[in-house]
């Protein structure tokens, strides 16, 4: 699914005399050269709603300045505003095109970037990655998870289209965002409620129903029970109460997509009945992040569904002024199909794919961007910042400078971090993960990672467990009927939202049954078909939950 200054001159010279002149052009660019020593300017779209740098320079912080003195390549970053799924597929039909993209490794995001390699429009990066290591390994097929690379990364034959960041270098690498549903602790001592208490589905909806019936505000505006970020991010994680995975086992290996079953009726009409009633924020589906985060900083959502970094960063203003209104997690809720003492099932996968468009002006100048960022020397820059100015080296782990730490910590905004480059989106771009591996987040206060420890003991009593097993969703969009039938399945998300809104269970139901019916006509029958003979025997995902 997240800093520098140069200490003196003469180094920031020899630096940008190792990075190097990057003059010309390759595959057909148009040069991109900015004139002064050779440089090249190149654009990035970082396709994550939410990200950004605000009224930060991106590209005048001191990191982007070392990076730009390490390769010779100024970055200008774009960051995306409203659906990712959306900016990908608009900019490859308008031809609105940065020089490099980068985003989610998932979803209607990933298929249009394979959309866009299947069409020609992106650079194959084959003949040339032998000379990059650092990329090259990252999308090596023992390091990518099988149905990605199935799927995208090794889906071309000698073609390679896509670089992948972020996946785990070792399994202590591997990140648990912990996504759950958290409620403000006074507000779960107010009504008398146990968060641990709560397990099963109608647990959480009298906990809710509680919290409704004691008619909170704040400045005398209401409290919702349930909320969440910006276009209802991520209020329907409560699905794992109703289903394993998107595609269900009818018996026998048979799989049939959750969206025909009756769980997911159930899992529908539960929101809907959560809606109708007031326990749920009617504005969660539609509002912008700006909006989501500053009901959080009013205090005025009780039970927030999402994962626990983005919760902390939220309501830091609000705890920090009414202590003790921290959010704690809720359960574990109860997992649909799984032992109690089952560990929790994650697929643990990079959160981005970056590609090179064929708009780029300098591929070769690119490529040694993304070389840089993906070697352990630009992972320390990106997320560690300059050595000697943000942070040491003691007993070879990086250690953050108290004058930075501090200034940090004290920052709610996050704005204290942007000004010296992090949290930018080059983080993104970075390889594979190393994190734990070169030492850790130097820049997680106690506080923070205590919060995160706390609440994985509660979340995760018998531990995580790493998917490897095939993902239907792979082996659908494999099949001949994939092209037809995927615009009708996009429309799922949309057509639920429709439903919860919906005056009637018996008016939600309708909703989805049309959906069914306008699928099936669009070949959903033989593809589901081709998905059960090209899994059979195979082992498939049948209990996941997002990480």
């Amino acid at each position: 699914m997240r800093n520098k200054r140069i200490k003196a001159a003469a180094a920031l010279l020899a630096a940008m005399a190792m990075g190097g002149s990057l003059i010309g052009c390759s595959d057909g660019g148009g040069g991109g050269n900015s004139g002064d020593g050779g440089e090249v300017t190149l654009k990035i779209l970082h396709n994550w709603n939410g990200s950004g740098a605000g009224d930060v320079e991106a590209d005048l912080t001191p990191i982007a300045k070392a990076i730009q003195a390490k390769t010779g390549v100024k970055v200008k970053m774009d960051y995306t505003k409203g659906s990712e799924v959306e900016k990908v597929n608009q900019i490859f039909a308008t031809q609105d095109l940065p020089d490099i993209y980068t985003g989610p490794a998932w979803g209607g995001e990933l298929d249009g970037i394979v959309k866009a390699a299947r069409e020609d429009q992106l650079v194959d990066l084959s003949g040339k990655l032998d000379a990059y290591p650092n990329l090259s390994r990252a999308i090596a097929k023992e390091n990518v998870p099988p149905a990605l690379y199935e799927k995208a990364i090794g889906a071309f034959g000698d073609q390679s289209y896509m670089l992948f960041q972020n996946q785990p270098l070792t399994d202590k690498d591997a990140m648990d965002w912990l996504y759950g549903f958290y409620v403000r602790k006074d507000i779960a001592d107010q009504v008398g409620v146990d968060p641990q208490s709560v397990r099963t589905k109608d647990d959480l909806y009298a906990f809710l129903k509680k919290i409704k019936d004691a008619d909170l505000k704040e400045n005398g505006m209401p409290v919702f029970p349930l909320g969440g970020f910006s276009n209802g991010w991520a209020v329907g994680i409560g699905n794992t109460m109703f289903y394993g995975t998107e595609y269900m086992d009818q018996g026998g290996g048979t799989l049939e997509h959750v969206f025909f079953t009756k769980p997911y009726e159930d899992y529908t009409l539960y929101y809907r009945k959560l809606l109708a009633e007031g326990l749920l924020d009617p504005e969660a589906f539609t509002q912008t992040d700006p909006i989501a985060q500053e009901k959080i900083k009013q205090g005025r959502i009780a039970v927030l569904a999402a994962h626990l970094p983005a919760i902390i960063d939220a309501s830091k203003d609000y705890v920090k002024a009414h202590p003790g209104s921290d959010y704690v997690p809720i359960g574990p809720l109860e997992r649909a199909g799984a032992e109690p003492d089952r560990p929790v099932d994650l697929g643990i996968q990079g959160n981005n794919v970056t590609v090179i468009t064929k708009a780029c002006k300098n591929v070769d100048a690119a490529l040694k961007l993304l070389e840089f960022l993906a070697s352990e020397e630009g992972f320390k820059l990106v997320r560690y910042g300059i050595e000697g100015t943000h942070y040491d080296m003691v007993d070879g782990k990086p250690v953050a400078k108290a004058e930075f730490f501090d200034k940090f910590a004290a920052d709610t905004t996050g704005k204290a971090k942007k000004n010296e480059g992090f949290a930018t989106g080059f983080e993104d771009m970075t390889g594979q993960d190393r994190t734990n591996t070169l030492g850790g987040d130097i820049w997680a206060d106690q506080e923070r990672i205590a919060k995160m420890e706390s609440a994985r003991k509660i979340l995760r009593p018998n531990g995580i467990s790493v998917i490897s097993a095939y993902n239907a969703a792979d082996v659908m969009a494999k099949s001949p009927q994939w092209e037809e039938l995927k615009p009708s399945m996009d429309k799922i998300g949309d057509v639920w939202k429709e439903a919860v809104f919906a005056k009637s269970d018996e008016a939600a139901l309708d909703i989805i049954g049309a959906l069914r019916e306008q699928i099936k006509k669009t070949g959903y029958p033989e593809a589901i078909q081709y998905v059960n003979e090209n899994l059979k025997g195979k082992e498939v995902v049948q209990l996941q939950m997002p990480n």
